[in-house]
């Protein structure tokens, strides 16, 4: 029995999303604006068919010519949002049809009646943030008074999501783990997708950084994912890098903790040997969003991307008769784009396989399709959304 490994290259869009205007993201193009600022050198995806992809969805083929030896396509979201649970829930077969709850651009953001609680239940002086804000330019801001008062940082997105900064040693990461699990319990009933913890370190605004002991506290899926119908069938899972906290830990398997695209990339290698007949290996390569996308950081993005390419053979030539290999995103996230947040683009789906025929698997109507297919790869039933290529 085959093999499956699922790559997220977070926030890779290729612009054409049907509905961009809706999100005020018409024009959005994560890879084709990284391409036209800087000549890429990615030609392990461009053989993939990456340029054809992006061609597929936006109209135009950022990259070279290049000699195809897998397959390619595109797909839409119909997931209501372009946050991260939307996007790999939609691709593990569950799309988001209802809405997030979200948080206003007023400050304070946050209703009184929960920063009441979190201060009260958290044994809090207060709180610092309540607004909405780049994450690594609040703690610049904030950072320094946080330390000092105790108060942890606070504040929000686009997306569904309350983030809660705080330094390590002086505030300390178990504290702060429990008061995003108190903010995790009381915002549930206001439908908010996640609790993120945003732990850094340093001494002044300076030199404060973020660490890798983020934690997301994300709520179950609405329905099982292809991960926990895999998981049900007795199938082997590896979730590599930050795909426990996206799923809520439900049919994630044996979940391997990696920090960086380096260090995903090397988790990833060493598991792939290890995955057994009929398995899911996922991965999310994550630095592409969180440190480059958001923070609109082109040269970084295109830089992340060329190390990438650099190593997929590594993993290529660890695939087996019979194993495919998906490369794929959640969401877009364009580092030309006004603000730090997401967009709402097309994804990239690059598949392959030993002896595969070259060729396209079209413009897909829902990233639920990637899933549908490794369900039917792998000899599972169908999911309930999504159509197999």
């Amino acid at each position: 029995m085959s093999r499956v490994f699922l790559f997220i290259l977070d926030s890779l869009g290729i612009g054409g999303a049907p509905d961009a205007e809706k999100f005020g993201d018409t024009g959005a193009n994560t890879f084709g604006h990284i391409a036209e600022k800087i000549p890429l050198r990615v030609p392990n995806m461009a053989a993939l068919g990456l340029g054809l992809a992006t061609e597929l969805a936006s109209g135009k083929n950022p990259l070279s010519p290049a000699s195809i030896i897998g397959q390619w396509g595109c797909a839409e979201e119909i997931s209501h949002g372009k946050d991260t649970p939307s996007g790999h829930w939609e691709i593990a077969g569950v799309p988001v049809l209802f809405d997030w709850g979200y948080f206003p651009h007023a400050i304070p953001t946050f209703p009184q009646s929960l920063t009441d609680e979190i201060i009260a239940r958290g044994n809090l002086p207060g709180i610092l943030g309540d607004k909405h804000a780049s994450g690594t330019e609040i703690i610049a801001e904030l950072g320094e008074e946080h330390m000092a008062g105790g108060k942890p940082i606070i504040y929000t997105s686009a997306d569904s999501v309350i983030q809660i900064a705080a330094h390590e040693q002086s505030f300390g990461l178990g504290r702060l783990y429990e008061i995003c699990k108190i903010a995790r319990e009381l915002s549930i009933k206001m439908n908010i997708g996640r609790v993120i913890a945003r732990p850094f370190i340093g001494a002044d605004a300076k030199s404060f950084t973020r660490t890798g002991n983020r934690k997301d506290y994300t709520v179950l899926p609405p329905s099982p994912t292809l991960l926990d119908i895999l998981t049900k069938a007795g199938r082997d899972i590896i979730a590599v890098g930050k795909i426990g906290d996206i799923y809520a830990h439900s049919g994630t398997g044996r979940e391997v903790k990696a920090s960086g695209n380096a260090a995903l990339f090397d988790a990833t290698l060493a598991e792939m040997p290890n995955l057994k007949s009929g398995g899911l290996l996922m991965t999310n390569f994550v630095d592409f969003d969180s440190l480059y996308g958001h923070r609109r950081d082109v040269a970084g993005y295109a830089a992340a991307l060329e190390y990438f390419d650099k190593r997929l053979p590594e993993a290529m030539k660890l695939l087996r008769d019979g194993d495919l290999m998906i490369l794929t995103a959640d969401h877009g996230n364009d580092p030309t784009w006004r603000g730090t947040d997401h967009t709402r683009e097309c994804v990239p789906v690059l598949i392959c396989a030993k002896g595969i025929k070259p060729g396209s698997v079209g413009r897909r109507k829902t990233f639920a399709d990637i899933g549908q297919t490794i369900a039917a790869h792998l000899a599972i039933p169908p999911l309930e959304s999504g159509t197999a290529w």
